[in-house]
């Protein structure tokens, strides 16, 4: 200690914090040593200098940048810190909103994971009770039935680009299918509708676009590849007549997985197809 003053290594190790940063503190405006030796540059500090040190590190906690400390000071306005900590507490809204998007699709992929590992070997047939889904869509722009592999691809990028105009997160895009029409299926005329996401319930309640799939019984036979699935599509069909199910709605391929992490030149798509029926009395 120099006349009754701080070494800054010694108000360092006090509050907690490195000399490094009141180092910068000094160079940044915020915290002036009360004492500079002019021979060997050494820093001392009042130990009153702890009531700005702790202001300057609460601010930090709340998320303030040292150039919004610094204006703070210069102006020595409390409005002005009123104004940042509000426009902090908007940010951090938005932040949290969008971790919580983030979260909600890490939790979705951890279904689907489970979902593909637990599912029946490609080609089972079953009836299954599926929850109410919601989901948000787009005409498709191509028939890709008719197509290749590629009008699907730009099916995708299609819903993509809408998804960005509409400001809805592209990690929804993870989370896909397709539909055809009732009376399309039930004329075996393969023609796609609509492609769509398949959102939560979270993103459902912040727009008003977004349609239901309701809650029923579906006739379903799962598919690992993307060229099986009219041949398949045709089995489910052919399973629902021979069983006399009704069909209630329109026909839906559904990705339940799509982690491409074995083959990097081709999609490795899990596939759900899917019916919903009724039962005849």
């Amino acid at each position: 200690m120099k006349n009754g003053l701080l070494s800054i290594g010694k108000m360092a190790e006090l509050n907690h914090t490195t000399i490094a940063t009141l180092r910068l503190y000094d160079k940044e405006g915020l915290l002036k040593p009360t004492y500079t030796d002019p021979e060997t540059g050494y820093r001392y500090y009042d130990i009153q200098k702890n009531a700005r040190l702790d202001m300057i590190q609460y601010m930090k906690e709340l998320g303030m940048s040292l150039s919004e400390i610094r204006s703070v000071f210069e102006s020595k306005d409390l409005a002005r810190i009123e104004s940042i900590l509000s426009e902090k507490n908007e940010q951090i809204y938005q932040e949290i909103s969008e971790l919580k998007i983030q979260q909600n699709a890490v939790e979705r992929s951890i279904r689907a994971l489970e979902r593909y590992r637990k599912s029946p070997v490609r080609g089972t047939i079953s009836l299954e009770f599926i929850d109410r889904r919601y989901i948000w869509a787009i005409p498709c722009p191509v028939n890709f039935y008719e197509g290749s592999l590629a009008d699907y691809e730009d099916c995708l990028t299609e819903l993509r680009n809408a998804l960005i105009r509409n400001q809805i997160p592209e990690i929804h895009t993870y989370s896909t299918g397709t539909s055809i029409r009732q009376t399309d299926f039930e004329s075996r005329t393969f023609t796609a509708d609509r492609i769509f996401i398949m959102g939560d319930y979270a993103l459902y309640k912040s727009r008003k676009d977004l349609a239901i799939l309701d809650a029923g019984m579906y006739a379903c036979i799962y598919a690992d590849s993307y060229d099986d699935e009219v041949s398949y599509a045709d089995r489910l069909f052919e399973y629902c007549r021979e069983n006399n199910y009704y069909i209630s709605g329109d026909y839906i391929c559904e990705v339940l997985s799509e982690f491409n992490v074995f083959d990097e030149n081709r999609r490795h798509m899990f596939l759900r197809l899917q019916i919903p029926v009724r039962f005849r009395k």
